[in-house]
């Protein structure tokens, strides 16, 4: 029997081979293909589902949460959401082969940029098994090979997708390695991944902040990934107060459980008097826990149960019903806690002053900064991107939401006339 440093050795090869195929076809064969996966999802919703009880037996027997098992659950609904994903994705313009840039030299030649596939994409993933779709669709729109090594308590599910989107591209005439399922528990599998430095082009995590931190201290391989987010909205003295009290709570409460919720706000001492005893009011009564510095817990009044913030809140990502309040004396002073406390990931300000609003995109160092919008806004989806495989905070290649472009790379054309260089 293989071990699994071998197993995931051949798997990677073979995205390698079939990454090479995948990105000489055109758009109109990948959209075919995406639209035979969506088709094959919907008829076999009564295999999958044979498969995801499997899935779902486990995770009761093990314990899991009620919220947990949920997540596993492939209802028929899900089923079709999942196909309607990837119509989606075919819906959305090819990204490959496009040429941009074009510009004339004094000798003549003409210097452009080409996106391209960026190859073999490793995606190590937890619970949900709409990732194997959703992820496979994007890799497969953007001329990519994908390797999916999903969660443990979603094996079954998880396999019985990825089958059948392979399928799907044997089917269209493209090759089934493009879509690959690590199908084993051994937690030794991730390792192996990590280090196929040769056939991965770049690993992309999605899931809990133990999983990142391990991909991003274990793997040899460029990363694609955000550890926290941890979003500030900074409430100006110059801002709206109904704008600033709406955007505020739409931050942290349209979802709480999601990377791009509000955890911290910041409010100028101009208005906090005013402010606090509003906003506060409205998050109690929706049941938000507020932590709070010594200037919030005095100026909110003691009617609201403002627990006293310490160091540690201003660098929690809570994920929940928590927000932690600070007065700041000045812009000057929101900036600095910003940029010793913030993740990178997704800041506010509401201001009615263009030049307050202008200097805070310029020095706000992340990567999402807007000015009078919820930081709920910072998605994929939201900025026009279509379906997205997460959000990146680093500064090479793509920050942001990592839509279709994201997943391809630039490089140089020179078109010439026979010119040589003298």
């Amino acid at each position: 029997m293989r071990d699994v440093t071998t197993l995931v050795k051949e798997i990677a090869l073979e995205a390698r081979q079939a990454a090479y195929s995948l990105a000489c076809v055109t758009g109109e064969q990948k959209n075919r293909a995406l639209e035979i996966m969506a088709n094959r999802l919907v008829s076999q919703t009564n295999a999958l589902q044979t498969e995801n009880q499997i899935d779902l037996d486990a995770a009761e027997k093990n314990g899991l949460s009620e919220a947990m098992i949920d997540r596993l659950r492939l209802t028929e609904a899900r089923i079709e959401g999942m196909a309607e994903g990837l119509r989606q994705v075919a819906a959305l313009p090819d990204p490959v082969g496009e040429i941009t840039e074009i510009k004339p030299r004094p000798n003549g030649l003409q210097i452009g940029r080409m996106r391209v596939p960026l190859g073999v994409i490793g995606i190590i993933y937890e619970s949900r098994p709409n990732v194997t779709a959703d992820a496979a669709a994007l890799c497969i729109k953007s001329g990519n090979a994908v390797i999916l090594r999903g969660g443990s308590e979603a094996r079954y599910s998880n396999r019985a997708i990825a089958a059948i989107l392979s399928q799907g591209l044997e089917e269209a005439g493209l090759p089934r390695e493009a879509v690959q399922f690590i199908d084993t528990t051994d937690r030794a599998a991730v390792g192996a991944l990590l280090k196929c430095n040769a056939e991965v082009d770049v690993i992309i995590p999605r899931g809990g902040k133990g999983l990142i931190q391990r991909v991003m201290e274990d793997s040899t391989i460029p990363v694609i990934k955000h550890l926290d987010g941890i979003c500030h909205t900074y409430i100006d003295r110059y801002a709206d107060p109904q704008m600033a009290e709406d955007l505020a709570f739409n931050g942290k409460m349209h979802r709480t459980g999601v990377c791009n919720a509000t955890e911290t706000l910041l409010v100028h001492e101009a208005v906090a008097a005013q402010f606090l005893p509003w906003i506060g009011r409205r998050l109690t009564e929706a049941g938000c826990e507020i932590r709070g510095c010594e200037k919030t817990v005095e100026l909110s009044g003691p009617d609201l149960p403002i627990i006293p913030a310490t160091p540690e809140d201003w660098d929690t990502e809570y994920l929940e019903a928590i927000l932690s309040i600070r007065v700041v004396e000045s812009l000057d002073a929101a900036l600095a806690h910003i940029e010793e406390h913030s993740s990178r990931h997704t800041e506010v300000i509401v201001t009615d002053i263009h030049s307050r609003a202008m200097r805070f995109l310029r020095e706000v160092d992340s990567s999402s900064v807007m000015v009078n919008a919820s930081s709920r806004f910072s998605d994929g989806f939201e900025y026009g991107l279509g379906a997205e495989m997460g959000i990146s905070t680093d500064k090479l290649h793509v920050r942001g939401p990592v839509g279709l472009e994201g997943l391809t790379s630039l490089k140089y054309i020179v078109l010439g006339k026979g010119q040589v260089r003298l």
